[in-house]
């Protein structure tokens, strides 16, 4: 690859073949210097000694956390996320301060917003003003420490609004006229934007000075890099001439053991501690 971004691992799609908790360790042995994770509990506030041990683990391993998602909900069945969900405002705004605090402990700065399903029994008005209010008061919370809100175009779910990169940055321009907030980013996993059918290398060309995360895997198959037909490594060049200078979460499935699935990778591209 003569991408030179640095990457990290999302752990909560490899590295699933072993518990939770060693993860961070084995991603280490792996060669990484950062990991990101989808919110890792079944429940929007996990007890004190999960959450602690959860922090212990990735500092154990020695390495950063680059990304947290806030609760999403029953993911394996289905669900989305909960920004825009009526009747479950409460989880989501009770999983914020929870989101902040592990972030804060681990200087994690960007946190990934689920927009949540369309569902029956709301009107799409009604979910779209309840996303706006709740990712205002996630993004006033991150404020205080130095964070970004991501929200992302996801593919695969029939019901989720957002598709592309134009439907989320319309979103994200709305939080900021009505709240005023300004730390809200595109997060563009490049397989959910190909799959869905947008412009890659137009939205590249469009939104890179709003793009807070890149996310890749290969397409079709979500697999590892060099699997399907997607030009990831011509996409990044892209991103890095466009001024990217950010992660890149490998955010792909591996068939078989997730140590063996990064013989695409070079060594010194797993990640940087000194990277910003």
């Amino acid at each position: 690859m003569k991408s030179r971004l640095p990457c990290t691992v999302n752990l909560s799609i490899l590295f699933t073949e072993l518990p939770l908790l060693e993860r961070p360790a084995a991603a280490k042995a792996a060669g990484f210097d950062a990991v990101e994770f989808w919110w890792p509990y079944p429940t929007a506030v996990p007890t004190d000694a999960e959450a602690d041990a959860f922090v212990r683990a990735v500092r154990a391993a020695g390495v950063r956390l680059t990304g947290l998602n806030f609760f999403a909900g029953d993911m394996p069945g289905g669900d989305r996320g909960l920004v825009s969900w009526p009747g479950r405002a409460a989880e989501f705004r009770d999983n914020i301060d929870v989101t902040m605090a592990i972030g804060e402990q681990l200087g994690c700065r960007s946190f990934n917003a689920l927009y949540g399903n369309r569902v029956d029994g709301a009107a799409p008005a009604e979910q779209d003003d309840l996303a706006v209010e709740n990712l205002a008061l996630a993004a006033k919370a991150a404020e205080r420490v130095g964070g970004t809100i991501l929200l992302e175009p996801v593919s695969g779910a029939p019901a989720y609004p957002l598709l592309t990169a134009a439907d989320t940055t319309a979103v994200i321009d709305r939080v900021a006229a009505e709240s005023g907030s300004r730390n809200l980013r595109l997060l563009a996993d490049l397989y959910h934007l190909s799959v869905n059918g947008d412009d890659v290398a137009g939205v590249i060309a469009t939104h890179a000075d709003r793009i807070g995360h890149v996310q890749i895997a290969d397409a079709p198959g979500r697999g590892a890099p060099g699997t399907g037909r997607l030009d990831l490594d011509g996409l990044l060049l892209r991103l890095q001439a466009a001024g990217y200078g950010g992660w890149v979460g490998l955010e792909y499935k591996s068939e078989g053991p997730s140590a063996d699935s990064f013989d695409w990778l070079p060594r010194e591209r797993r990640g940087s501690d000194r990277h910003a």
